[in-house]
């Protein structure tokens, strides 16, 4: 009888992994995914680089793949140690493959604001090149992809109960201020098709508003 019991209880532990790893189930391999799915398919023909919109047609040395959600971040969140004991956590391994979080970004950029906060800093703090505005320890994106960011955030926050890197009324402020474009679009229904799963920020941007 004891082994009958046993089988509804160690489905219900399996379903209740399933919902808290979150929606990417398919990949669980973050540098395999990196290089045979995001620089091998995803930018395979090249692209733009994420915050500067710079055309590239090889990832070269001046890119990266940059996480929109940084991985610091998401280890701080899962106390899982080092990044190398987090390697071996099943739950930072299937986070740290999700594509909706990867972005072709410069390597000088994504150093300069690993630890850093989104923020709406305003004009007192002056525009780089690419548009970005740096101050201590916040940034503020590019106007063109302030709601890539704020959705992208919110899919991380929802998906795999992460806290916010912000306040969330910023978010939902560039969310409604730069709607999803063709460009996005674009590259979040190839990432779906890829990865087998939606943002449902991008595909229903109100949704923000409930979140």
């Amino acid at each position: 009888m004891k082994r009958f019991l046993l089988i509804p209880t160690a489905l219900g532990l399996l379903l209740t992994t399933t919902l808290v790893i979150g929606q990417n189930t398919r990949f669980s391999d973050p540098k395999t995914v990196v290089t045979d799915h995001f620089w091998g398919d995803l930018y395979a023909s090249g692209g733009n680089s994420f915050f500067c919109n710079t055309a590239f047609t090889s990832k070269g040395f001046v890119l990266t793949d940059g996480y929109v959600y940084p991985l610091a971040d998401v280890r701080s969140a899962l106390d899982c140690g080092t990044s190398r004991q987090c390697e071996q956590d099943n739950r930072y391994r299937q986070i740290a493959s999700d594509m909706h979080n990867m972005v072709p970004v410069r390597s000088r950029t994504e150093m300069g604001r690993r630890n850093a906060r989104y923020e709406d800093l305003g004009s007192s703090v002056s525009e780089d090149e690419c548009g970005i505005r740096q101050s201590a320890q916040f940034f503020e994106p590019p106007g063109r992809v302030k709601g890539d960011v704020a959705r992208t955030v919110a899919y991380m926050v929802d998906t795999y109960d992460l806290p916010w890197l912000g306040s969330s009324a910023v978010f939902k402020g560039w969310n409604r201020l730069d709607p999803p474009d063709d460009s996005e679009l674009t590259r979040h229904g190839r990432i779906a098709e890829i990865q087998g799963n939606d943002n449902p920020f991008i595909t229903n941007p109100e949704r923000m508003e409930r979140l």
